[in-house]
């Protein structure tokens, strides 16, 4: 699956917190200054070409809908982000963030905390 575009990505945020809506409906919840209706509607149509809207016809109308859930988008993108940036290495991302002191001491405490936590969890 491909990534997003930023463009695209943001009309995906709108329908992954909306759940479906019109084209009029996505360009009410994007902030100002609004893109015209025709440049919604083009990059809604590229995103069902790429797999990631459906919809359903009303009348003339399409009401449409994510394909993919943002947590299924967010693993994939994750997944490509770390190989190409960091060499597939995730150690290697926390790493980069830590020393960039992006990361705060309590949020690596988490981490760590949380990462336990899927150990635990694993047979």
């Amino acid at each position: 699956m491909k990534e997003l575009t930023r463009a695209e990505e943001e009309i995906m945020q709108v329908l992954w917190t909306i759940d479906s809506a019109f084209v009029k409906d996505i360009i009410n919840e994007l902030p100002d200054p609004k893109p015209a209706y025709s440049t919604v509607s083009t990059i809604v149509r590229i995103l069902q070409q790429k797999g990631f809207v459906g919809h359903k016809a009303h009348g003339q109308s399409h009401k449409y809908h994510p394909l993919i859930t943002k947590a299924n988008y967010t693993k994939l993108f994750m997944k490509g982000f770390v190989k190409r940036y960091f060499d597939g290495s995730y150690q290697e991302m926390v790493s980069f963030f830590t020393k960039d002191d992006k990361l705060s001491v309590n949020e690596l405490e988490n981490l760590v905390k949380d990462l336990k936590k899927l150990k635990a969890k694993k047979p």
